[in-house]
C-alpha cells in the first residue's frame, strides 16, 4: 500500500520490513480502515479481510500473537496464535508481527540476515525485559544485532506517574534521563524510544535506528491514548523467499 512505511535502516538485503497505517482496509467507524486487531470490538469479518489484504500485498504469512505485556518470545508460527509479546524466525516468508496503538514495536535482525524478530513493548513489557528476551532469541553476539524502533507514543504525549520512573531507575539508573517533569505536579513525560535505546545499550547493542514518531499526534496511526476505541496497526519483519 502506498502510505505504509518501509523502515530506513541498514538491514541485510534479504531482510524485509513494513509498518502498516490506517489505510487500505474495510473496517468502519473508529476502526477505519485497516484495523488488524481482533480483540478491539471491531467486526471479525473485517479484521480477517484486512489481514488477508496484508498477506496478499506483502506476499507473506504473518504470525499473529495474543499480546499480554509480558516477556515471552516464541518462534513465529502462522498456524497458531501464541500468547507472547515477541517472536523470531529463520524461515523465509513468515513475518514476525507486533500490533500496536501507542506501545513500541521493535524489529530486530542479525547482520548475517539469517534470523529476524519483532517485539511489542509497552512500558510494562519494556521494564520487564521483553527487548532483552527478544535479543536472546537471535542467538548472536550483541555486535551482530540491528534494531529498528517503530511508531509509538512520543515523548511530548507520554505522561506517566512517578512509579513508572521508579521502576526503570531501580533497574538502570541512567534511565532517569528519559523522564522530564510534566506540567502536572508529580508527573513525568517519558521518552519510550530513549528508554529502549538505553536498555539495549546496556546489553551492548548500539546499532539502533528509527524512533521519532508519535502515534498520538500522527493521524496515520491508531492511538489508544487519542481514542480508547480504536484499531491496531502492525510492524512486520521477514526474510525474503
Amino acid at each position: 500500500m502506498n502510505d505504509w512505511l518501509t523502515p530506513d535502516w541498514p538491514a541485510p538485503a534479504g531482510v524485509k520490513a513494513c509498518v502498516t497505517t490506517r489505510a487500505g482496509g474495510v473496517s468502519l467507524g473508529s476502526f477505519d480502515s485497516l484495523n488488524l486487531g481482533d480483540h478491539v470490538e471491531d467486526s471479525l469479518d473485517a479484521v480477517l479481510e484486512n489481514r488477508r489484504r496484508l498477506s496478499d500485498a506483502l506476499h507473506i504469512q504473518p504470525a499473529w500473537l495474543r499480546q499480554i505485556h509480558g516477556v515471552t518470545v516464541v518462534e513465529a508460527d502462522p498456524g497458531r496464535i501464541a500468547e507472547a509479546d515477541g517472536s523470531w524466525t529463520s524461515t523465509p516468508g513468515i513475518a514476525c508481527t507486533a500490533m500496536t496503538a501507542d506501545c513500541l514495536p521493535v524489529l530486530f535482525c542479525n547482520r548475517a540476515g539469517t534470523r529476524v524478530a519483532a517485539a511489542h513493548a509497552g512500558w510494562r513489557g519494556l521494564a520487564a525485559g521483553v527487548l532483552e528476551a527478544t535479543v536472546e532469541s537471535l542467538d548472536v553476539e550483541p555486535a551482530e544485532v540491528l534494531v529498528w524502533l517503530g511508531p509509538a507514543i512520543g515523548p511530548q504525549a507520554f505522561e506517566v506517574g512517578p512509579e513508572v520512573r521508579e521502576v526503570f531507575m531501580q533497574q538502570l539508573l541512567v534511565t532517569a534521563e528519559a523522564f522530564v517533569p510534566s506540567q502536572n505536579p508529580g508527573k513525568f513525560m517519558a521518552d519510550i524510544y530513549q528508554l529502549a535505546r538505553l536498555r539495549l545499550a546496556e546489553r551492548g547493542i548500539t546499532a539502533v535506528y528509527g524512533g521519532g514518531f508519535c502515534t498520538v499526534t500522527d493521524p496515520r496511526f491508531y492511538s489508544y491514548r487519542r481514542s480508547p476505541l480504536t484499531g491496531r496497526f502492525a510492524s512486520l519483519i521477514w526474510l525474503e523467499r
